[in-house]
This record gives structure tokens, C-alpha cells and sequence, in this order.
């Protein structure tokens, strides 16, 4: 990540703060070789060549000399508490042997081993050291032994090694740890960066951790302070990412959240970037992730009712109005908080928002019932609307057939596919797309019929559902324009009604696959 190079930039500064010379001369003595100690360059190459081989046995000493500098450093701190020169020492050698354990990352194979010295405790616990610069080196190692590069193909020895760190407490001592660190302090900071990519990597190797750490530590309090400080730095950009990880497959994390007043902190965030756009790609990113987090929040109903009261709604159609890069993202949101959920969907069109969204849609405010001010805006201006329906239908449509064109090719040539992954290549080739154009094409056209025969009572029409005139003569002109037919329309209802689901139990299966049987026999 940029981030990660950012830190990498300070450190690189620093060092060249410390190794440049300050005066000129001091400039070019250094260019001579006067100066240079040859016996401390020799000792550096033997150093750097001098490469130990990484078996058990290595662990073993390194894991014996990090316990000694720990029990030489604890007897120390309780020898001379109110002596901190006394003990500098043992710190500075408890800070080696910690920078030494890093080399196990080269080493993932040996991490039941590292596990069974039981010498994970010991590392774990010193996040509660009182030097904080111990406490940093421990993220530091652990961040590195747990990097997602150094666990690929090690999927096991991850697993215990996570396992390990769970059990002894290290999300709970890791977030409390966060809590010392400032941002003013630029090792501080990294420390923080190091943190969250440590979560990261645990949920990573182990999904649960996800909840265990918003059930056993205040990580989610930290991450909504953090998200609303209003200047952007790159862990607030961090920040935004870890919440959207933790929220996006946890209904338990989102229902938490929203009780936590999360949904106004993620209105608030957003609401910075209604009239301005960001000024960075690592700025973008966050804005991206925060609607992100907005948009896993709005699954649960009553996070979207705390929404519709926060006049999320309004905000969302400011947002699209002023056409910034926020754009997209608003109009994804206000998609999760009308899914289910008619209250959102009133307020929407009672403020106004067909106007915004049309404009969106297409590239003059009207009176009546709502479902009247929906309908009419797709048969003015000559059916305008339904064209541009149309215009997606026909260029999904020939996606689709592109790709069946190539699977039959592709079975011709002695490639056998089944009928789920046959199903599943259109599916991403756009017929999902496809099937949702035509089923709104379909309840748009019965809709506006209704609106005009049966008025708002909903009845004398019976179970029959009748397309509007002027719709269906401009839709079967389309078709006819571009050699389709009726028959193409009713096909994909069908393959979409015979591939339905039950994720949402049985009987909202049933009533989706009514409400498609009725749209085909209307046709």
C-alpha cells in the first residue's frame, strides 16, 4: 500500500538525517578515506555474511536468549523502579533479542515449533510493558510474522500461531495498546499503521477474529474516533479499511455499530466530500471505503430507519447533485438503504430525489401520489426512459449471447461444462444485469397500468397483471428494430425464474417466482 511506502520514505529520511554530514567540510572529509574505520566495515561484511542457518535448533537459541534479556529486564524494573538508568541496559538487549525473533518470519514451517516453546505469552504480554518503544517492537514482530506474503502456502502453521495469539489475549492487549500510541509521534504513528495491519492479517488466517475483536475489545470505539478527526492522514485512511473488513460478513458487527451512533459518524465522514472531491488517490480510497462501511451498515433495518431519521437520504441526493467523485457511491447507498424498505423509498420520493436520480439515469419536478410521479417519468418525452431500458436490454442481451456462443463452441471442442457453471459463466458475462433490466421493464409496466385502472384501492384487476399500451407498443417496436421478440423476453423471465434461491427461505422464493410467472403469462 501507499502507506506502507510512506513509512518506509520517513525511515528513509531519517536515516539520511543521521548519516548525512551537517557542514561542508564535514562533506568532504567524508568523500576521503582518512576518516573511515576499516576495522568497523570489516566487521559489518563478516556480519552480513555471516548467515545462520534457520532450523529448530536456531529457534531454540534465539527463543533462550530472548527469555534471559526478558528475566534479566524484569528483574531489573523491580530491583530499581524509580532507577531508569539502572535498567536501560536490559531494555536496549530485550529490544535486540526482539528485533532478532523478526528472522522467524523467513521461517513460517516453524511456527508450531515457536508455539510449543510456549514463548508466545511472553511476547504477547509485553504490550503491556511500561517502555513503549518495547511495546512497538512487539507490533513490529508480530506484524511480520503474521504477513500475508510470508503465510502464503503455510496455511497450517498460520492457523496454530493465530490460534495461539487469540488465546492469549493479544487482540484485547493489541487495541489497548492503540489506545497509548499518538500520532504525533512519527515511530508512534507507524506502530498504529503496524496495529491494524496486524488485525488485518488475523482475520485474514482466521474470519472469526472479525467478531472476536469487536466482541472483546473497543477496537470499533477506536475506529469511529479515529474516522472522525477531520484531517486526513494515512491511518485514518487505515482506518476506514479495518471497519470496512470487520463490517462487510458480520451482521453482528453492523447491529453493533449502529447502536454506537456509527451511522451518523459515517453520514458525518461522507458529508465532508458532498461539494469537494479528495486530493489524493489515498484520500480516494477512504472516501470509497467509508461508503463502503455506510453501505454494510445499512443492511440491517433498523441501521436504514437510523438512516432515514439522520436525513441520510437528503444528504445522498445533495451528494449526487453536486456531481463530485462521491457520485457513484451515493447512489449505491441510497440502493441499500431502499432494498426492503419502503420508509427510505417514501422519503426519497418526497424529497424530490426522482429528479436527481433520472438525471443520473438519463445523462421537471411532478405532482401526484408517488407511484404516479415514478410512473409518468417513464412515458414523457416520447418514452424516453423505456428507450434507455431498452438500450441496456439489447446490449446485455448480446453479451449473453456471446458468451452461449462460446460455451457451445467450447463443448464442441470435447470441453464438458455442467449446467451450474453453464448458468454461472452467463451470469458474469451480464445475464444477472440482463434478468433485473427486464424484471423492471415488466413491474413498470403493470405498475403504471394499475395506477390508471385500479387507482390506489389495488382492486378490480384481480391476480392479472396488464401492461400499459403505450409501453408495450414501444417496447414490441424495440424488439422488432433489433430482430427480437416476445419469446426472448419470456425466455430469460424463465431461466430467472427457475434459478432463484431460497437464501431468503422458502417462501420469499415462492412469491419471487409468482410474481414472474404473472409478468411471463401478461406477456
Amino acid at each position: 500500500m501507499e502507506v506502507a511506502n510512506a513509512r518506509n520514505h520517513a525511515s528513509k529520511r531519517k536515516f539520511d538525517d543521521v548519516v548525512s554530514p551537517s557542514s561542508p567540510s564535514q562533506a568532504a572529509s567524508s568523500n576521503g578515506f582518512n576518516d573511515i574505520d576499516l576495522s568497523l566495515l570489516e566487521a559489518v561484511e563478516k556480519s552480513q555474511n555471516a548467515v545462520e542457518v534457520l532450523d529448530l535448533k536456531t529457534l531454540k537459541k534465539l527463543v533462550l536468549a530472548f527469555e534471559r534479556r526478558l528475566k534479566d529486564n524484569i528483574e531489573a524494573r523491580l530491583k530499581y523502579p524509580n532507577q531508569p538508568d539502572r535498567f536501560a541496559d536490559s531494555e536496549v538487549e530485550l529490544h535486540e533479542e526482539l528485533q532478532k525473533l523478526k528472522i522467524l518470519a523467513g521461517a513460517p514451517e516453524l511456527y508450531p515449533d515457536l508455539v510449543n516453546l510456549n514463548v508466545v505469552p511472553s511476547i504477547v504480554d509485553l504490550l503491556n510493558h511500561d517502555n513503549t518503544d518495547i511495546a512497538i517492537d512487539v507490533v513490529q514482530l508480530l506484524q511480520d510474522l503474521t504477513d500475508e506474503d510470508v503465510l502464503e502456502d503455510n496455511d497450517e502453521p498460520a492457523k496454530v500461531l493465530v490460534d495461539t495469539l487469540v488465546e492469549n489475549s493479544a487482540l484485547e492487549l493489541l487495541v489497548q495498546n492503540l489506545h497509548r500510541l499518538s500520532d504525533s509521534d512519527p515511530d508512534e504513528m507507524a506502530a498504529v499503521y503496524n496495529t491494524l495491519a496486524t488485525i488485518e492479517n488475523l482475520i485474514e488466517v482466521k474470519p472469526a477474529v472479525a467478531e472476536l475483536v469487536c466482541e472483546k475489545t473497543k477496537l470499533l470505539k477506536w475506529l469511529l474516533g479515529k474516522i472522525k478527526v477531520r484531517e486526513f492522514d494515512s491511518n485514518k485512511q487505515y482506518a476506514s479499511e479495518i471497519l470496512a473488513i470487520l463490517l462487510q460478513n458480520s451482521t453482528a458487527n453492523q447491529k453493533k455499530l449502529g447502536q454506537m451512533n456509527g451511522v451518523d459518524v459515517m453520514l458525518q465522514a461522507v458529508a465532508m466530500y458532498k461539494s469537494k472531491d479528495p486530493k489524493s488517490s489515498d484520500e480516494e480510497e477512504m472516501v470509497e471505503n467509508l461508503f463502503d462501511c455506510l453501505c454494510c451498515l445499512l443492511m440491517p433495518f433498523e441501521n436504514k430507519e437510523r438512516f432515514v431519521k439522520a436525513e441520510g437520504v437528503e444528504l445522498m441526493i445533495i451528494i449526487m447533485k453536486q456531481k463530485k467523485l462521491a457520485y457513484g457511491s451515493a447512489i449505491r447507498a441510497l440502493d441499500f438503504a431502499m432494498t426492503k424498505y419502503p420508509p427510505a423509498c417514501e422519503r426519497f420520493v418526497d424529497v424530490l430525489g426522482l429528479k436527481t436520480a433520472f438525471a443520473a439515469f438519463m445523462g421537471g419536478i411532478l405532482r401526484g401520489s408517488r407511484r404516479e410521479r415514478l410512473l409518468s417519468k417513464f412515458v414523457e418525452n416520447e418514452c424516453e426512459k423505456i428507450d434507455r431500458l431498452m438500450e441496456l436490454y439489447i446490449r446485455y442481451s448480446d453479451r449473453v449471447k456471446a458468451e452461449t456462443e462460446r460455451m457451445n463452441q467450447i463443448q464442441l471442442d470435447d470441453f464438458e461444462m455442467d449446467e451450474d457453471e453453464k448458468y454461472n459463466r452467463k451470469l458474469e458475462s451480464g445475464l444477472y444485469t440482463l434478468q433485473a433490466r427486464i424484471f423492471r421493464i415488466n413491474h413498470l409496466a403493470s405498475l403504471f397500468n394499475f395506477s390508471h385502472i385500479m387507482g390506489t384501492s389495488g382492486v378490480g384487476m384481480g391476480n392479472d397483471l396488464i401492461w400499459h399500451p403505450q409501453m408495450r407498443a414501444r417496447i414490441e417496436l424495440l424488439l422488432k428494430q433489433n430482430r427480437l421478440g416476445k419469446n426472448d423476453i419470456k425466455d430469460i423471465l424463465q431461466e430467472y425464474h427457475d434459478n432463484i434461491g431460497d437464501l431468503d427461505g422458502p417462501e420469499e422464493k415462492e412469491r419471487a417466482q409468482t410474481k414472474i410467472q404473472k409478468f411471463i403469462a401478461a406477456l
